[in-house]
């Protein structure tokens, strides 16, 4: 009778936490994750590296083609993405993996069917798309976030934070549940006490000429998520990075792919610092990925959305503790509702339990 009293109070308390959301965690490896997404960045550059039928003036806007060319431009696309992108390709590719090669037959999509921004982040860090949201209008987004999800889990209170250069961001991670810290476009930096350099990187921020009133500089984004890491340690993390958008759109391909370059040397010095700090080295997984995709030259690449072909297509890569060394896969499909399940899978946990509409996590970048 003891035993079977026991038995039952034990899978009451597993009952309880799974009707909480509160799976009993999975053994895993991974104890944090770092989510950057660089908003509108094609899988064509990825991939394919520069696309030579945008180096010029007429139909990539580029002041100087011949500089950018030998920046950029080589023999093969082989050669060209590991110009543009050196820590993807000298890295992640050899140490981890990366989704969405449509030229091996390899699939990474969007299933909102909208292919812009709001749609596609919810779906992203929802793992469902949502019909009700149709705009990229600064309306709080109804739906929790694996984020907040997260950090409603023990051990991960207070432990979440999110920076974005986009300025609709505190809206799509809501805000308004006071769940995250969240530090958007040109606000000032919070959280905590601020670092000497936090300090200085706000003064610079507040004083800086804006290109854009909605989406602040990537270099600015980045550096505040960079130094709040430090000083932190959050266990989850989303960095929102927008310049690949906004020059896209701009029709500016030269500051479009120096943009692209840029994300990658972030992506270096992030994962630099990650393996240099005890409580995130060989603990971490970084997960890294676009909203939406483009179309192609000579004109669509400049925009995005469910009537322009190609936009559904985006790509993930992944590099951490349980994700197995199987660079550029070929022949595999994945979509954009999966990733929030595989973030919380990382961390030992079944989001889908809690959100069944939630896609399934990818099981290759679980070690399976």
């Amino acid at each position: 009778m003891r035993r079977l009293l026991t038995v039952m109070l034990v899978w009451g308390f597993v009952a309880a936490g799974q009707a909480r959301g509160q799976t009993p965690p999975r053994e895993t490896k991974t104890r944090n994750v770092v989510l950057v997404v660089s908003d509108g960045l094609r899988w064509q550059e990825i991939f394919r590296g520069a696309d030579r039928a945008l180096l010029n003036k007429k139909d990539g806007g580029v002041d100087d083609p011949a500089a950018l060319k030998a920046e950029f431009d080589r023999p093969t696309p082989a050669e060209s993405r590991r110009a543009l992108f050196p820590f993807f390709w000298g890295e992640i590719a050899v140490k981890g993996q990366l989704y969405g090669d449509a030229d091996s037959g390899a699939d990474a999509v969007v299933t909102n069917g909208k292919n812009f921004s709001y749609p596609g982040y919810n779906e992203l860090f929802t793992g469902w798309a949502d019909p009700r949201i149709a705009s990229n209008a600064k309306r709080d987004n109804p739906n929790v976030s694996v984020f907040e999800w997260l950090a409603g889990q023990p051990g991960f209170e207070g432990r979440a934070a999110a920076y974005g250069s986009w300025e609709v961001f505190p809206f799509i991670l809501g805000r308004h549940r006071g769940k995250l810290h969240i530090v958007a476009c040109w606000e000032p930096l919070t959280g905590g006490v601020l670092s000497p350099e936090e300090k200085l990187l706000d003064q610079v921020k507040g004083s800086t000429h804006r290109l854009w009133e909605s989406c602040s500089f990537d270099s600015f984004t980045f550096t505040a998520a960079h130094e709040y890491l430090k000083r932190e340690h959050p266990r989850v993390l989303f960095i929102g990075l927008g310049e690949t958008d906004e020059f896209a759109h701009e029709g500016r391909y030269d500051h479009y792919l120096h943009s692209a370059h840029r994300v990658d040397e972030a992506l270096r010095k992030l994962w630099g610092t990650l393996q240099s700090l005890p409580d995130y080295r060989d603990k971490t997984t970084l997960l890294v990925t676009a909203d939406h995709g483009r179309g192609d030259a000579p004109e669509e690449w400049k925009h995005h959305g469910a009537r322009v072909k190609g936009s559904e297509r985006i790509w993930l890569a992944a590099i951490g503790p349980d994700t197995r060394a199987l660079g550029s896969r070929t022949g595999v499909h994945i979509a954009q509702n999966q990733i929030a399940a595989t973030m919380a899978a990382l961390l030992g946990f079944d989001y889908r339990a809690s959100v069944p509409k939630a896609g399934p996590a990818i099981g290759e970048l679980l070690g399976k």
